[in-house]
């Protein structure tokens, strides 16, 4: 036996495939995108019996067919044998539907074990399937396990390495438990024969036969042969209707005490998929989420806050003690510990943002959220499907705009896309935390959540404007699947949630990190060398010209815009320079909020020009990583020109709007 084991996961979204990764990962994993994609893949590994066992975790997919990115990617590993066993995780819940791409995986008889999860709500419901009749009809091990509870785990992977020991006899019994008609299968033996003499070294004729008779796309441009005289029409619809045909009968055989539907689950959609109380009960979850954010993680933020001052304050005096000169101790004190310490004490406030993100997702909600804005949303052109992206744009803009690719329409895509960075990232909230906390003091939580209530709504409004050009007027209607609700998995949300803050500790540590250092060196040297002023700087010099363009905003100071352009590296580099720039040592705490206040008010700053300050910042030029996923997802530097202009315009116009209203009224 193998000392090293390969193995992939791959499943129906929301079947819990990502709860059972995670079960036997645990934190022990890594994320990343596929090569030359943006399609997200996690990587883990963990020890079973003293092996090892390399796992992946494949993007969800109902089928294995060529219409979206996700099915190609999951199809071509699979098929290029980049793993040892295939691990198909069935929701035994919603047995019938999950059966279709068990189906599929078998044709390809590849070595494969079902892991049959969710076992626990089928208890619930009073029902019970019978394990070893399922397996019998299906030709493959069929495994109970329940990944939220961890049951079933040893098991799954002592059959798993049975299979692979026996992965040459499996091969050919996966083959031998599902057959077509008559007449589908006289045609898969001619097109076999023919294939096989063309391509003889290929493995599984009979795959690449179906795939054929579907006319599937990645498979006729890879093998060029005439089939003309067989292949006279598209069978996919005959061929898909005889495999859930297949997974019925097997559902009726194996499901005892079936009932027709969850009761609890469809209680709570009439109330959260109501036309009338749909979106409301959205707005209160969002509204308790930021509650959350705001209050508790202000609370946890101070301890952070203590503990920097004081890291700050020994280190200062260590440095003086060691007779440090000043221009190393200003650079570290002033540049480092002031850049990164000051988004590090914001971390509470994003570690609750991404838990209420992760329970939502985990919970089933997130699908009724998309239902409940599709009515909305098909107003500005979009199907509801479109708002999961700009929801999860509350997160981080970059996976937002990753989601986009779950859109079957290329229009639809393409405007989410542009759409998409006018939300509210967690990058931008540090910066409204800070302002509307020294200038709004009572209203500051009113004032920071009114930016993502107006983010939302200059979305809404460039996609009506964008919805009058022909190329985006199309658009596809909302199918989406409705799972049914469970409580979230805590190690799930808790490792989702870890995986984003470790995302934002590693930006403090390297972006956050080097940008201070640069702002820093732009802020004390110019082209004489050390500039013994800040208003002498590069910076300064390169700020001013930008301030004819800025002033009718009420941010015409070049200490703002520095501040404002070193954003665009990334949005809490925004905070960090504020702390070098009016040399504040801790931003975030109560004395640096109080020095930032004094700071801004002698520049002429009030709380007109704060607010069209959070304005601007919401609604400007994304970061860097958000422009460069704007690329890769569009392919064109032309779209990248048009979203950087509708961010900046956009920004510009409502800032000087509202700051103009503002001080004449």
């Amino acid at each position: 036996m193998t000392d090293n084991l390969k193995i992939a996961f791959i499943g129906n979204p929301n079947c819990g495939k990502t709860t059972l990764f995670n079960a036997y990962t645990g934190a022990n994993l890594k994320t990343a995108n596929w090569p030359g994609v943006t399609v997200e893949k996690k990587e883990g590994r963990f020890v079973f019996n003293q092996k090892n066992i390399f796992v992946t975790d494949l993007p969800g997919t109902y089928s294995l067919s060529s219409y979206t990115l996700e099915e190609r990617l999951s199809r071509k590993y699979i098929i290029d044998e980049e793993a040892d066993v295939i691990i198909d995780v069935v929701d035994a819940s919603a047995l019938e539907r999950n059966l279709y791409l068990a189906l599929q995986l078998i044709e390809l008889r590849k070595p494969l074990v079902i892991a049959l999860n969710m076992m626990d709500v089928v208890e619930e419901r009073g029902m019970r399937i019978n394990i070893s009749k399922l397996s019998e009809m299906l030709g493959v091990k069929v495994i109970p396990v329940c990944a939220r509870k961890r049951k079933g785990l040893d098991e799954l992977m002592e059959n798993v390495f049975e299979v692979f020991e026996k992965r040459d006899e499996s091969r050919e019994f996966n083959n031998l438990c599902f057959t077509y008609s008559d007449y589908i299968e006289s045609k898969i033996s001619e097109i076999v024969k023919r294939f096989e003499t063309k391509y003889p070294y290929t493995k599984n004729h009979r795959w690449y036969a179906i795939k054929f008779l579907e006319h599937d796309d990645e498979v006729k441009k890879e093998y060029i042969i005439n089939l003309d005289d067989i292949v006279e029409k598209n069978y996919e619809d005959e061929i898909i209707k005889q495999k859930y045909d297949f997974a019925e009968n097997i559902s009726h055989k194996v499901l005892i005490n079936k009932t027709e539907k969850n009761l609890l689950t469809d209680k709570i959609d009439l109330a959260v998929t109501n036309q009338f109380f749909a979106i409301p009960i959205f707005f209160c979850i969002m509204t308790f989420i930021f509650f959350l954010t705001f209050f508790v993680g202000d609370y946890l933020k101070g301890y952070i806050e203590e503990g920097i001052t004081i890291f700050s304050d020994c280190l200062l005096i260590l440095l003086q003690k060691i007779n440090c000169g000043e221009f190393v101790s200003s650079l570290i004190i002033d540049g480092i510990i002031a850049g990164v310490g000051g988004i590090i004490t914001f971390l509470p406030n994003i570690f609750i943002l991404f838990i209420g993100l992760a329970f939502l997702e985990d919970s089933g909600y997130m699908s009724r959220a998309a239902y409940a804005m599709d009515g909305i949303m098909s107003k500005i052109g979009l199907s509801g499907r479109a708002f999961i992206p700009m929801l999860l744009g509350f997160g981080c803009t970059v996976p937002a705009i990753m989601a986009s690719r779950t859109l079957e329409n290329s229009r639809d895509r393409l405007k989410t896309i542009l759409i998409t960075p006018f939300m509210s990232c967690s990058a931008r909230l540090p910066i409204y935390l800070i302002i509307s906390e020294i200038f709004f003091g009572d209203y500051a939580v009113f004032a920071a959540i009114s930016m993502y209530i107006i983010g939302i709504l200059m979305a809404v409004l460039v996609a009506l404007i964008l919805n009058k050009f022909k190329l985006f007027k199309e658009h596809s209607d909302l199918l989406i699947e409705l799972p049914e609700y469970k409580i979230p998995n805590l190690r799930t949300v808790f490792i989702y949630a870890w995986e984003k803050v470790k995302d934002y500790l590693t930006k403090a540590g390297t972006t956050i990190f080097v940008a201070s250092v640069i702002l820093w060196f732009l802020l004390n040297f110019n082209i004489n060398g050390f500039s013994g002023g800040m208003e002498n700087s590069f910076a300064a010099e390169i700020s001013k010209i930008l301030i004819p363009v800025m002033t009718p905003l009420g941010l015409g100071n070049w200490q703002i815009i520095t501040a404002l352009i070193s954003g665009i590296a990334a949005k809490e580099v925004v905070v960090s320079s504020m702390s070098i720039l009016f040399n504040i040592a801790n931003i975030s705490s109560f004395e640096g909020r109080g020095k930032l206040y004094t700071a801004l008010s002698e520049i002429g700053f009030s709380n007109i020009n704060a607010y069209s300050f959070m304005l601007f910042s919401l609604l400007y030029i994304p970061c860097a990583a958000t422009i460069g996923i704007i690329k890769k997802e569009t392919g064109s530097f032309k779209w990248v020109c048009i979203s950087l202009f509708l961010q900046f315009i956009t920004a510009w116009s409502v800032s000087f709007l509202f700051y103009t209203v503002a001080v004449n009224i």
